[in-house]
């Protein structure tokens, strides 16, 4: 213990490596300080998660224990809510989950997945527009698991990874962890299309300095604007990407397909991925999968990571560079999870009944969409071209000032970097009429 003069010394007071002085009691003219250890590692003393998502919903929580919940505009939480504010599910996957033995609750599973679960899949994912090439495939803890396992095993630390400007937060944070960062191209040029040339630009100047480049592009259904990206833009991505493999560089192509089945017809969304077939070797490309979205599984945490190649060798690779890392972080997936998606792919009755109350919900979150999206074009607001999925966005100068004065209406959004994020899953039809107008006027006044 120290006494030191306040004039002299700052609040909180750097010792040395690891040691930090804490005020303990101070008056006019003295303070004193005690001794405080930081005992996390060098690399991870810095780590604060501020995940602006569950603050708003945090706040929207205590705003509904205050008000009741008829009150409150619940716009920030990125689940399928029902028309009466509560959580959705689709009765199908409760009744054949539910209809388990025991031992597909508490077994363990294979550090890779259960092979049926890993078929079914890939069977998912593609739905008739399987590319031509070599495929692999891990379980994953989710879609944010499959993200994990690509920038674990495909970025050198120190490198960037490139998405959009709008994006995902979490992709930050997993960077960040893992020794790499992340930096970002125009999403929409003026007219609010893919940016092709802000695109193409980012690869080239990364190319300059990297040997290897992973793009992540969230698409059908991008989080957090609902774009996706048309055959079109697909077609300037991978001549982009072409380009620089013929120079020998090494290209990851992550598609986050989490919000593939709230984009529309499941053949149609998926048409993109044939254009995938034949690459060179050196482009690698991956899709993330999740079960959250398309089986209202969000807390059951199951999910892939998938990789095609024009190359068995790569793919291979790929197989035993994953199960390394599954082992290093979660060991093994939820098994339970993983043989209800299988149990139900290899249903037909059941594969049926799933995808009519699948598409019942896809329904139901493209109305409530679609209502904003209308009005907001009748009050004249500007956002950002809503094709399908959770969320649309509104962009704005002062985010924070925007969803603060929009609480004062009992109605909680997500602010975000570049504008207001509305979750279009969790709002009923009923109150998702007016919000645009509310919205336009707070800019207004603003």
């Amino acid at each position: 213990m120290m006494v030191l003069n306040l004039s002299v010394v700052p609040k909180v007071l750097p010792l040395c490596c690891g040691t930090l002085l804490y005020p303990c009691f101070q008056n006019k003219k003295e303070s004193v300080f005690i001794m405080a250890v930081q005992m996390a590692a060098s690399h991870a003393a810095s780590r604060r998660l501020k995940d602006a998502i569950f603050g708003a919903n945090a706040a929207c929580r205590a705003a509904i224990a205050e008000y009741g919940e008829d009150r409150v505009v619940n716009a920030t939480i990125g689940a399928v809510m029902d028309d009466t504010g509560k959580l959705a599910h689709l009765p199908t996957v409760e009744r054949v989950f539910r209809s388990l033995p025991i031992e597909d609750y508490i077994a363990y599973a294979p550090i890779s997945g259960l092979p049926e679960y890993l078929e079914a899949v890939i069977d998912i994912t593609f739905a008739g527009n399987r590319p031509a090439g070599y495929l692999g495939a891990i379980a994953t803890a989710g879609g944010t698991g499959a993200v994990r396992t690509a920038v674990d095993n495909y970025v050198e630390k120190g490198d960037q990874v490139l998405t959009s400007d709008w994006f995902w937060g979490t992709y930050n944070v997993i960077c960040q962890e893992l020794g790499c960062s992340v930096t970002n191209f125009s999403l929409f040029d003026e007219a609010n299309n893919f940016n092709h040339t802000a695109f193409a630009t980012s690869v080239d100047v990364l190319l300059k300095t990297q040997d290897s480049l992973l793009i992540i592009l969230n698409t059908p259904a991008h989080n957090p604007t609902g774009y996706s990206l048309s055959s079109e833009d697909w077609d300037h991505v991978l001549d982009c990407v072409k380009k620089h493999a013929a120079t020998g560089k090494k290209i990851y192509l992550l598609v986050d397909i989490a919000y593939i089945d709230f984009a529309g017809e499941k053949f149609e969304t998926r048409a993109f991925m044939q254009k995938f077939s034949n690459l060179p070797e050196n482009i690698l490309t991956l899709f993330a999968f999740s079960m959250s979205k398309a089986y209202t599984f969000y807390g059951q945490r199951c999910g892939a990571l998938i990789a095609l190649s024009a190359s068995k060798t790569v793919i291979d690779e790929f197989n035993e560079i994953s199960k390394y890392a599954a082992r290093a972080t979660w060991s093994n997936i939820n098994r339970g999870a993983m043989t209800l998606l299988a149990r139900i792919q290899q249903n037909k009755v059941d594969y049926a009944s799933y995808e009519t109350e699948r598409d019942a919900l896809y329904r139901l979150v493209q109305e409530r969409g679609d209502i904003f999206m209308h009005e907001a074009a009748e009050c004249r607001l500007p956002t950002l071209p809503y094709k399908g999925g959770f969320f649309l966005a509104i962009p704005v100068a002062n985010p924070q000032a925007v969803c603060d004065l929009l609480r004062e209406d009992l109605i909680f959004a997500v602010p975000l970097k570049m504008g207001v994020r509305i979750a279009a899953c969790s709002v009923p039809s009923t109150k998702m009429r007016g919000i645009a107008e509310k919205i336009k006027h707070v800019i207004d006044k603003m």
